[in-house]
């Protein structure tokens, strides 16, 4: 996914978000005037009840995408892909309105790419199963710590979608196997989407508008200088070929799994690991641009409108209880991430590793009946973009997302905007 992407519901109206962000802001201003910036700042947490939490995680560990032009390849043996009987547990795969499960074509591409060693390329293996199951510590955070989830699955407090791509299909599987120690009182529905309509990673298939805009982006990020020097050096130390379609995306691919199963490197990936990673996020961040609003916009809105639906349906009172969850889980990838922590001003310029998750919780106080959002990536505490501290009101964070945020329909005008101009013109 790491190379492929770049390569290549529910909704909240418009008119609800307004009026309840306005609401929020009244009832914010209504606290702060008689102790002042003070006593906004000094919110009593005890005081603070967990709502609603949403979870976007990386899928665990797996084989290359794309392997190296090297004579001495890694082995990538079946042996890898031994399941840990911890991690059992069955599951149904459903399209978004509860039928059959759509076609991957992803997976259908990655099958046609065999390893040294019989393996395909981009599958889930028993390290990255375990990397999932140990975010067992979900567990101790909402069921052992507080109890806000049942023990045992439940599917009245649990929704969970996926991209339609067996490692993520298969990382939920064991992900969920840890929080709820292979327990369930229901069925267990992972709902994905046709690959023509995703939105859990930018997709540059369906999105012709973020085509256009990103086109020749990654080709000319390998041009620049300092990159260019820098892989060109890489490429000499490995003995690939100045011609091989190499770049610090593919690379990186390579290098992060074959030290994630601690396989025999390349001394050369080994010596410039820090720099492969470096230049990895450089050439990443050249084709997102942190100035270019509207590809953000299409790269990551359509999801960031799906998190934000979420919030505002457990913060509107006229939503029935059948139509919210306690837990939201979002099986996504490395190029999802990356532009969502972008647009949250949290991004640390390193490359989202496997099994990575963003964790967004939701608090209402006891008494002031404010709300707030509370962000963690990799379990640490997060400052969003334009939120004082870590607890952040839930006004100033829907601000802070509203920038990127994409309706729908909003969405699929942006994203068919260029064609529209281009056929206009004839093209």
């Amino acid at each position: 996914m790491i190379f492929r992407v770049f390569k290549l519901r529910m909704w909240a109206p418009v008119g609800v978000l307004t009026s309840l962000t306005y609401c929020l802001h009244q009832r914010r201003v209504a606290l702060a005037e008689p102790g002042g910036a003070d006593q906004q700042n000094s919110v009593d947490r005890s005081l603070l009840e967990l709502k609603m939490v949403q979870v976007v995680f990386r899928h665990g560990a797996r084989s290359p995408l794309k392997p190296l032009p090297q004579e001495d390849q890694v082995e990538w043996k079946s042996q890898l892909l031994e399941v840990p009987p911890q991690t059992q547990l069955e599951y149904t795969v459903t399209n978004l309105a509860g039928g059959p499960k759509p076609h991957s074509p992803f997976d259908s591409q990655y099958h046609e790419t065999t390893l040294k060693g019989g393996m395909f390329a981009g599958q889930l293996t028993k390290v990255g199963m375990e990397q999932m199951f140990a975010l067992e510590r979900l567990r101790k955070n909402y069921v052992e710590d507080i109890p806000f989830l049942s023990p045992t699955f439940n599917p009245l407090e649990v929704f969970i979608r996926s991209t339609n791509i067996y490692r993520n299909l298969e990382s939920t599987r064991c992900l969920l196997a840890g929080l709820f120690q292979r327990q369930k009182e229901g069925p267990i529905v992972i709902h994905t989407d046709e690959a023509s309509s995703e939105v859990l990673y930018p997709n540059y298939q369906y999105c012709w508008n973020l085509r256009k805009r990103t086109r020749g982006r990654r080709q000319a990020a390998s041009l620049h200088p300092g990159i260019s020097e820098d892989l060109k050096k890489v490429k000499e130390g490995m003995g690939i070929a100045s011609s091989d379609e190499v770049d610090f995306l593919v690379l990186l691919d390579n290098m992060a799994a074959e030290q994630v199963h601690s396989l025999p490197s390349c001394p050369t990936l080994k010596r410039f690991a820090w720099m492969i990673e470096q230049r990895a996020v450089d050439t990443a961040l050249y084709i997102l641009q942190w100035e270019d609003r509207e590809g953000l916009q299409m790269a990551v809105g359509p999801f960031l409108h799906i998190l934000e639906s979420n919030l505002l349906k457990v913060v509107d009172p006229a939503t029935p209880p059948s139509k919210t969850r306690k837990l939201y889980l979002y099986a996504a990838h490395d190029v999802t991430l990356m532009p969502l922590l972008m647009t949250l001003g949290i991004f640390d310029h390193k490359w989202p590793p496997f099994a990575v998750d963003l964790t967004m919780e939701l608090y209402q106080h006891r008494e002031s009946k404010e709300w707030f959002v509370q962000l963690y990536y990799r379990g640490k505490e997060q400052v969003p973009k334009g939120c004082p501290d870590g607890l952040c009101p839930l006004d100033k964070f829907l601000n802070t997302i509203s920038v990127y945020t994409l309706s729908p329909e909003k969405y699929h005008m942006l994203c068919s905007e260029a064609q529209m101009m281009g056929l206009g013109n004839g093209e």
